[in-house]
């Protein structure tokens, strides 16, 4: 079923390029100490039915990346650029009045906190039936029917009666199922998960990402899923895009990333995975001193300060994104991890007690 808002064709299902094109993006915020590059060159594709994951610390530009995406940041004090076509038809430049034809039914998000996405004062029936009468040309019952059934589909249980309450009366999981509904509602072809499992338990964040995976096969939706944890995406994506301080560092199907990782941020995030084998109270990993300024990052490699495989080179020539063991598997790194130059840089090292630059700094 179409749109009754859509002011502009995005695209056909007989293209057959990529679902989604991303080029050179880069969105920096005005604020008074000068721009905050928080997306500086960010390019990948995602095809149909696949899903990106996209890792790394906070603030590394992750969620700018993918309001950036689908438009959803403030026309003011934000300068973008760069190239992002959705099935073939560009979309970078449009405006919020053509986006508004495709939020919801073509791409659709999960917001990371559920309390302050959803509204608490409207029942969670309300708030899917929202998008459906919005978007589509349906009846008042059939929308609130179809929010009853995609209640169910996300596995709240008496479903006809939730549907009338209110998003106080829920769990912090079955308010992110309330969510993922909501996010479902039009059929959209990608969906954006936004660190989905923030603030749940370890058993509730496995049934939501298991529901995640059950809901993308059905529809054979497109999903990029936002998180910090690598552990989050391990298995679930099909491709790895590792961000750090606003750029891509490392990208790679999942399978290469975790046999070999090339990136030291990539291995940094690794190894700051607490282990099961580990014994209790044993003393977890960090990775030294902090993200860059990004009003002012330094010059070469923005991980460089804290990184044990650094340089002089490092912080004086900024490192291209290169193919690694496989065509899809690219880095940006002087000295890759596991690689001769790597071993040889992290041996000179050791040997001379050279430790991270900013290693001090609390990290």
């Amino acid at each position: 079923m179409r749109s009754k808002k859509t002011t502009r064709d995005f695209g056909t299902d007989s293209y057959a390029g990529p679902l989604l094109e991303v080029n050179d993006v880069a969105t920096h915020f005005k604020t008074p100490r000068g721009l905050v590059r928080a997306v500086d060159g960010v390019s990948f594709t995602l095809e149909r039915g696949k899903t990106l994951g996209i890792v790394g610390e906070s603030g590394c530009g992750k969620s700018v990346l993918s309001k950036s995406i689908m438009g959803l940041l403030p026309p003011r004090n934000v300068v973008r650029s760069g190239s992002i076509r959705y099935n073939g038809e560009e979309i970078g430049s449009a405006k919020a009045s053509e986006m508004a034809g495709i939020w919801g039914t073509e791409m659709s998000m999960v917001f990371q906190d559920p309390m302050t996405a959803l509204n608490p004062v409207m029942k969670v029936g309300k708030q899917i039936t929202e998008s459906l009468r919005y978007h589509l040309d349906v009846s008042k019952s059939f929308a609130n029917e179809t929010a009853t059934e995609l209640l169910r589909s996300v596995g709240i249980p008496e479903p006809a009666r939730r549907v009338s309450q209110y998003p106080f009366e829920f769990s912090g999981g079955m308010r992110q199922r309330v969510m993922l509904a909501v996010a479902l509602a039009c059929g959209p072809k990608i969906l954006f998960a936004d660190e989905p499992t923030t603030a749940l338990d370890v058993t509730i964040q496995a049934q939501i990402l298991d529901l995640l995976d059950e809901q993308q096969r059905e529809r054979f939706m497109a999903m990029i899923l936002v998180t910090h944890d690598l552990g989050v995406v391990a298995g679930r994506a099909d491709e790895i895009a590792v961000m750090y301080a606003g750029k891509i560092v490392e990208k790679a199907p999942t399978r290469a990333l975790f046999s070999s990782m090339r990136h030291p941020y990539t291995e940094a995030l690794f190894k700051s995975i607490p282990k099961l084998a580990l014994p209790s109270h044993s003393h977890l990993e960090s990775i030294p001193g902090r993200p860059p300024d990004l009003v002012d990052p330094p010059a070469g490699c923005r991980f460089a300060a804290r990184c044990p495989y650094a340089q002089p080179i490092c912080t004086e020539v900024e490192p291209p994104l290169i193919q690694q063991d496989e065509l899809a598997h690219v880095a940006a790194c002087h000295f890759p991890v596991g690689t001769e130059a790597g071993n040889e840089a992290l041996a000179r090292n050791k040997a001379a007690g050279v430790v991270a630059a900013d290693s001090k700094v609390g990290g």
